[in-house]
Formats: C-alpha cells, structure tokens, sequence
C-alpha cells in the first residue's frame, strides 16, 4: 500500500502517525508541507477526496474564515496553518488527530 504523509518532524502527533503507517508496511512518500507547500489546488484536492471542509483542515490556532474559500487562500499563503498529519491512501483521506485515525484508510 502507498501512501503519503504531509508531515512536520516537530510534531508528537505526525511522528505517530508515520510509525502507525511504517508499522501497517505502506511504502510512505512524506511531504514535509513546511518545506514543501502544497498549492491551493492540491489542498481542495486532498480535502474533497476525503470530505474535509477546508475550514476544519485548519489548526485550531489559525483564525477562522468565513468560508472554504477563504481558508484554502490562507493555507495556501502559509502552510504553518495547516493541520496535520494529512494522509492519503487509495482508500481516501484523514486528518490524522489522533494519529490512529490513519486506520481508517490503511
């Protein structure tokens, strides 16, 4: 199984969701979204793959936005909003928080 990761080393919860993936065997691709920062187009992708307003995608830190519009356009501009880990499968998309949500998908 494939995967990918969008991952930040720093964070206890990304580092659990990747061992969780490397454990279950996924040949993992990790995005470190800080370095590496997914277009607005590649964001409302992943998020409608996995039924994941746009608005809730984002740290609980971030301000709000009104609408999903508004949301991708802020992600977009600073990655640091984006709440992660994000994974995809063939089997679909989670916002993985807490971690183990990643079985969802394996």
């Amino acid at each position: 199984m494939k995967a990918i990761i969008w991952h930040n080393p720093r964070c206890s919860k990304s580092r659990e969701a990747l061992a969780l993936l490397n454990e279950a065997g996924a040949e993992v691709t990790i995005v470190e979204y800080l370095k590496s920062p997914p277009t607005r187009d590649e964001l409302k992708r992943v998020y409608a793959r996995g039924g994941i307003a746009p608005r809730d995608a984002m740290r609980k830190d971030a301000p709000k936005f009104a609408d999903n519009d508004a949301a991708l356009d802020a992600m977009a501009a600073d990655s640091a909003l984006i709440e992660r880990p994000v994974v995809e499968t063939e089997k679909g998309v989670v916002i993985a928080r807490p971690p183990e949500k990643v079985r969802e998908i394996l």
